[in-house]
């Protein structure tokens, strides 16, 4: 009988009409292109990951450390202080000496080609709203990295925000690497009058994988960078 019941269904078939697949062909089939989705999306998400991945950096001036350099020689004094501070026990002091707008570096990255992207920002503090002093993030190619902390191959630019001077806010700024640049100074200006004292605390840097970043206090690229490790104490004992 379940046999001639096939063959009566068949028959019942329209001629053309094509014989539907059996329920395990059904389910293999929907497992193939399941899959074959999958692998189209984890290659997608893994390109993805690559080309924007990321490393990032962060100094909250709570060592021994203070700046990296400066320009001019002694042109700032640098202290670490326990008031005012935006996050944990310390904040970075700057006062200005120099004539001329005084430059604290806090941070280089190296090891960049054109199109790659570096992020940095700090809070600041000042209570002078719309008058000096203030300080703003800069920064200049330096492309003797590491074998020079002091190199300077130009202006890169920086954020043209002096701050509200109503207590702490954060600035930052974006560069994007152009004309055969490797290496990136970032700055803390200072813009005031000779005396005049400014505030910085939670430097963050966001630079390309495989780039070296370094900060006060922290160089995760020791090896490469023994060379100006003596330059470096020198010019944080200003």
């Amino acid at each position: 009988m379940p046999a001639l019941r096939r063959i009566a269904v068949s028959c019942l078939r329209l001629p053309g009409e094509r014989e539907m697949p059996r329920e395990d062909q059904l389910y293999d089939n929907l497992e193939k292109t399941v899959m074959k989705k999958l692998l189209v999306l984890s290659g997608a998400l893994l390109m993805a990951g690559g080309a924007g991945a990321i490393e990032t950096l962060d100094c909250d001036w709570e060592g021994t450390e203070t700046v990296l350099g400066m320009f001019p020689d002694a042109g700032l004094t640098a202290t670490l202080v326990g008031d005012p501070i935006h996050g944990g026990t310390q904040s970075l002091e700057l006062e200005r000496l120099a004539a001329s707008t005084p430059q604290a570096y806090i941070g280089f990255v190296w090891g960049l080609q054109d199109g790659d992207v570096v992020t940095a920002g700090y809070w600041r503090y000042d209570v002078s709203p719309d008058a000096a002093p203030s300080t703003r993030i800069w920064g200049h190619w330096n492309d003797d990295l590491p074998a020079d902390l002091t190199g300077y191959n130009g202006s890169a630019g920086g954020n043209s925000d002096y701050g509200t001077g109503e207590g702490w806010d954060y600035t930052e700024y974006t560069w994007t690497v152009v004309d055969g640049h490797t290496g990136l100074g970032i700055e803390a200006r200072i813009y005031s009058n000779p005396g005049d004292i400014v505030w910085i605390d939670d430097l963050h840097i966001e630079a390309p994988d495989g780039a070296c970043v370094m900060v006060p206090g922290q160089n995760p690229c020791v090896g490469v960078q023994e060379i100006s490790w003596s330059k470096m104490k020198a010019n944080n004992s200003h």
